[in-house]
């Protein structure tokens, strides 16, 4: 390790939360690796056990790392659990929370003005535009359009896309989804978007415009999904 870090004026856990998550953003903490123990990581940074323990508790609590008891703190993994809690809010009026299967459309690369500007980007960067069905009990529930800076994700276009893409995201390209804002509209089906969702043109549909951030807090994906919501609804957990 390089010296150690220098740290400021602000609350002296949130200077350590924020250390440890930079090393997390720059990979030197691979998603599922254990981190150092408290004591260790209080030795190196020259502050008490009890306030890296107060920066991991914030960390737990932003679904950064997961504590197991009497085997340490690990990095969090995407997997279909946490994304399935964390970040998809569809749910079947009639059963339990599942997570959803998926079927892409079409995966291109391109000049895309409109997502360059969400991404923070130039209007000619390149950007990789996904579109998928996402369904819930064989039923066609979510139609996505998903846009990504092409230098963050270099092959993707070429490549099986999986169902997990967070995951992808943290464990192929090292880019791992800290937090995300969305905002929510009902719009109308066109022609095409009912087609593919398997209601009549006109039919109410929710969009959600997701903007997610990595741990470096980059913009690095604008997700904009059209759900129905005639058998299904869309919970959020406020606190």
């Amino acid at each position: 390790m390089a010296g150690k870090p220098t740290l400021g004026f602000r609350p002296l856990y949130r200077q350590v939360r924020d250390i440890l998550v930079k090393r997390i953003a720059d990979g030197v903490w691979q998603a599922g690796q254990m981190l150092p123990s408290e004591p260790e990581i209080a030795a190196e940074l020259d502050v008490s056990p009890g306030t890296v323990r107060k920066a991991l508790d914030e960390m737990t609590a932003e679904n950064l790392v997961v504590r197991r008891q009497g085997r340490g703190t690990f990095v969090a993994k995407h997997d279909d659990a946490r994304i399935l809690f964390q970040f998809f809010k569809l749910i079947p009026d009639s059963s339990v929370r599942e997570f959803p299967d998926s079927k892409v459309l079409n995966l291109t690369s391109g000049i895309n003005p409109e997502a360059a500007s969400q991404l923070g980007l130039g209007r000619r960067d390149c950007v990789l535009v996904l579109d998928r069905i996402r369904t819930l009990a064989g039923q066609a529930c979510v139609l996505e359009r998903i846009c990504l800076p092409a230098a963050l994700f270099p092959g993707l276009e070429k490549r099986e896309v999986p169902n997990n893409l967070y995951q992808l995201y943290a464990m192929e390209f090292g880019v791992t989804i800290g937090h995300a804002s969305e905002k929510l509209k009902a719009v109308a089906a066109t022609g095409e978007e009912a087609q593919h969702l398997g209601v009549a043109v006109g039919e109410p549909l929710l969009r959600v415009d997701r903007l997610a951030f990595s741990l470096d807090q980059r913009p690095v994906e604008w997700r904009v999904s059209l759900c129905r919501t005639d058998q299904a609804h869309y919970i959020s957990d406020l606190r």
